[in-house]
């Protein structure tokens, strides 16, 4: 599974995968030497133990925090890729240097919906996590300002059944990706500048 580099955030068909939205603090003055090595290391390893790696970004107002994407078919597959990237060579080689970078790397949302890649050439991507009193009020709003190319993730209920990586329990979240009209609920708002590379 590649990253997908297209106009609609769903291309090859997957409504509806398993999505981490991961949120890496990180020591100060540590970011690029963790882009440096996810992009030479991680990407192509998880990829090979089947992971698709979506959006990798540097949050344009926190010089030490880390975003990035990536997504599952169902939580079958993603324990059993987790499992073998966590277990395997790549991870096993480097994740001494990777975690000396980190402060935390437990803000961590599991979704679902159908990930998000921004198209080459993007220079600026805003990401909106909201947590609406209910689901009728979400879907007003989101009938008015949202459409597919906002790539509308939900929380996902299922129990984190790959405990070694947490994930954040307890809130019922929905997040997207482009401008939008502002919601009338108080939302954390995420100015991304994508990780640019050869690839």
């Amino acid at each position: 599974m590649n990253d997908i580099h297209v106009p609609h955030p769903d291309p090859d068909g997957r409504r509806s995968s398993i999505v981490e939205l991961r949120q890496y603090t990180l020591r100060p003055g540590a970011r690029e030497t963790l882009i440096e090595l996810f992009e030479r290391e991680f990407v192509t390893g998880q990829r090979a133990a089947g992971i698709a790696v979506g959006g990798r970004f540097r949050d344009l107002d926190d010089p030490d925090r880390f975003v990035w994407l990536r997504r599952f078919p169902d939580m079958a597959h993603r324990r059993r890729a987790l499992e073998a990237f966590y277990t395997g060579a790549v991870w096993r080689r480097h994740r001494d240097a990777a975690n000396a970078t980190m402060v935390d790397s437990d803000d961590v949302l599991l979704l679902r919906g159908p990930g998000f890649v921004p198209e080459p050439g993007t220079g600026e991507v805003v990401a909106t996590v909201c947590r609406p009193p209910d689901a009728a009020a979400f879907d007003a709003y989101a009938a008015v300002h949202l459409g597919p190319r906002h790539a509308l993730h939900r929380t996902e209920h299922a129990v984190n059944d790959y405990p070694r990586l947490p994930v954040r329990t307890g809130v019922d979240v929905r997040v997207w990706f482009g401008p939008a009209g502002a919601p009338p609920w108080p939302v954390q708002r995420l100015r991304l500048e994508p990780v640019t590379t050869g690839g």
